[in-house]
């Protein structure tokens, strides 16, 4: 049986299940119902990670907590994100198999010593950052972006991806890598990569609620998406979605039941990351435009997608100037007109982020 959602349900299960709606408890309940967190360090308001979590947890959130738990070794990194380290054997198959491509089994049987010298030196000096590490390599690797030549860095990455390094920590200079026995915990299941895609298909749907079949699994991994979750037919949209049965209950579907909040999103939440979905199901438009010439942005640098309960309404064009101590807001973009008590709950909650900041806010016109 096909299930029946309209907009206003199918938008309630996303944002129940993004943990936008009831606070969740703390960073590691976070990143477990996230399934993961992504890493990206522009800091224009706050970095990637900082934002997001911020926005589920509130102003018990520092960055402080972050490092802690990671050093607890609750979360580790993997693949640019925070994952929790229960996760871990949902990777491994992954991390046996790594690398699919050619070239780079190429590069690594090419330099079999080189890839010794850096696991030898990790283990006698590590945890140590790449620039640390001699550059040993029998081949340097080629390539026209920003890795040419970069061979260190590159065995590191290419190590962290077989599952033999860890990132022990990051700072403000960068990774620092260790082995990955000193860093991943002993006695975890070991899983099937078809176990584990099974899961990881499963974990994308819960942490999703309604989602595109192909937005559930890499297109590599041994599951049949179509087999996740339950058919939905979501009203105002073409073809088949999947739903998590497990937020089809009468609190995900009822208004009156739904925890509203109005929230600023960062450019990389996982809510707006989706373009298609965003515009199907929220009729939301949105593209981070830092990569855009500055004469070519409509709605700024580094916006915050503005969430309002289950709707997005708008972009927050603004940026922390730490030096003199405010939060810009350049322009506040509505994308629907903002009744007086959806202006007042978004200026709310600038004035909120900007004091998580350690900032004063200074609404202004760039």
């Amino acid at each position: 049986m096909v299930i029946r959602l309209d907009r206003d349900s199918a938008r309630r299960i996303a944002v129940r299940a993004q943990l936008l709606s009831a606070r969740p408890a703390d960073i590691v309940e976070t990143v477990d119902g996230l399934l993961s967190v992504t890493i990206e360090p522009t800091a224009a308001i706050a970095p990637a990670a900082d934002l997001i979590l911020y926005s589920r947890l509130g102003w018990p959130y520092q960055h402080a907590d972050l490092v802690r738990v990671v050093a607890d070794r609750a979360l580790f990194e993997y693949g640019s994100r925070y994952r929790t380290m229960a996760d871990l054997p949902l990777l491994r198959p992954r991390m046996r198999a790594w690398p699919p491509w050619q070239k780079h089994r190429d590069w690594l049987a090419a330099n079999t010593r080189f890839r010794r010298d850096v696991l030898d030196r990790l283990r006698g000096d590590g945890p140590l950052r790449a620039a640390e590490i001699p550059d040993t390599a029998e081949v340097s690797w080629q390539s026209t972006g920003w890795t040419n030549n970069r061979n260190t860095m590159q065995m590191l990455e290419f190590l962290v991806a077989q599952g033999d390094v860890a990132i022990s920590s990051r700072d403000g200079k960068g990774r620092v890598f260790d082995l990955a026995e000193r860093v991943y915990p002993v006695g975890l299941p070991e899983l099937t990569a078809e176990e584990a895609a099974h899961e990881l298909a499963h974990r994308r749907l819960a942490s999703l609620g309604v989602a595109r079949a192909g937005a559930l699994a890499e297109s590599d991994e041994p599951v049949d998406p179509a087999q996740v979750g339950e058919a939905a037919i979501v009203e105002g949209t073409d073809g088949e979605w999947r739903v998590d049965p497990e937020l089809l209950d009468a609190d995900a579907l009822d208004a009156d039941g739904f925890v509203a909040r109005t929230v600023l999103l960062s450019p990389f939440d996982r809510l707006v990351t989706d373009r298609d979905r965003l515009r199907e199901i929220f009729d939301f438009e949105y593209l981070l435009e830092m990569y855009k010439p500055a004469a070519k942005r409509r709605w700024g640098y580094f916006a915050l997608p503005i969430l309002h309960g289950d709707r997005f309404v708008g972009k927050l064009d603004a940026k922390a100037d730490r030096k003199a101590g405010v939060l810009r807001v350049f322009a506040v973009h509505e994308d629907v007109p903002f009744d007086a008590a959806t202006a007042d709950a978004v200026h709310a909650e600038i004035e909120q982020l900007a004091r998580w900041l350690g900032l004063s806010c200074v609404f202004t016109e760039e």
